[in-house]
C-alpha cells in the first residue's frame, strides 16, 4: 500500500500577528514548512506529499521554492476555513488506499525516524498517535473552583498522526464539531480505536514569536 503525507498549512498567521503565516517564517535560513518536507522525503522519497496551503499564499510560497531551490517532489492543495476542512481537502485529492500521516506543518522538528516508528506502528495497530506526558500539576476549572486531574492519565497531542486512508476518510465525512482540535478527536468521534505511542519534547508547535528560538536551539543540539 502506498504512504501519504499530508502536510497542513492553511494557517494565515493570524495568532502571530506577522507579516507572513508563521510556516513561510525562515527558521535557521529555510522556511519552517520545509523541514516537515524534507524528514518525510527522507523516510520515503516514494510516499507522496501534500500541501495544503491557503489559496492566498500558493503563489507566495511558489516564489519561496524557487527562490530556495527546493526540489522534493509535492502536490499543492488548497487550504479550506478551518484545519478540519483543510484536511478533508488534502484526503479528498487521495485515490489509492494505504496509510497517511498527517502533520502540522508548525512543528518542524521532527525526522525520518520518527516519521518511521509512527507509519510502522500504523501499520501493525491501525493507526499511531504520539502523546507526550504531563510534568505540570494540571487543574480543571469547573463552576467557580477547580480540582485537581491525574497527570499520569493525560498526554499532550502531537503529529504526524497516522491512519488508514479508507479510515480517515470515512471519519471526515462527519460534520465538523468545535471538539475536532486534531485527527485523533475525528476517529475517535467516528467510533475508531486509537494507538497511542510516545510523542517527543523537542516536537513542539511553533505558535508564538518565542518558539522560534526555541527550536532553532534545539537543532544546534
Amino acid at each position: 500500500m502506498k504512504n501519504y503525507a499530508i502536510i497542513v498549512a492553511g494557517g494565515t498567521g493570524s495568532r502571530m500577528k506577522g507579516d507572513i503565516p508563521k510556516q513561510f517564517v525562515l527558521l535557521n535560513g529555510k522556511p519552517v514548512i520545509v523541514y516537515s518536507i524534507e524528514a518525510f522525503n527522507n523516510y520515503d522519497p516514494d510516499l507522496q506529499i501534500l500541501l495544503v496551503i491557503h489559496p492566498d499564499y500558493i503563489e507566495y510560497w511558489n516564489k519561496l521554492s524557487v527562490q530556495y531551490k527546493f526540489s522534493v517532489p509535492y502536490k499543492v492543495v488548497n487550504g479550506g476555513e478551518t484545519r478540519f476542512a483543510s484536511v478533508k481537502n488534502g484526503l479528498d485529492s487521495i485515490e489509492t488506499d494505504g496509510f497517511v500521516a498527517i502533520h502540522d506543518a508548525a512543528r518542524p522538528l521532527i525526522d525520518a525516524g520518527f516519521i518511521k516508528q509512527l507509519f510502522e506502528q500504523a501499520s501493525v495497530y491501525g493507526s499511531a498517535v504520539p502523546g507526550i506526558a504531563l510534568n505540570d500539576t494540571i487543574r480543571i476549572l469547573e463552576n467557580n473552583t477547580s480540582r485537581q486531574l491525574d497527570r499520569m492519565l493525560l498526554r499532550a497531542m502531537q503529529t504526524p498522526q497516522v491512519f488508514k486512508v479508507t479510515e480517515l476518510k470515512y471519519a471526515y465525512l462527519q460534520a465538523f464539531q468545535a471538539l475536532f482540535t486534531d485527527d485523533a478527536s475525528v476517529m475517535q468521534s467516528a467510533g475508531f480505536q486509537l494507538h497511542l505511542t510516545d510523542g517527543r519534547l523537542e516536537n513542539i508547535k511553533i505558535t508564538i514569536q518565542k518558539d522560534f528560538a526555541f527550536a532553532e536551539l534545539m537543532m544546534k543540539i
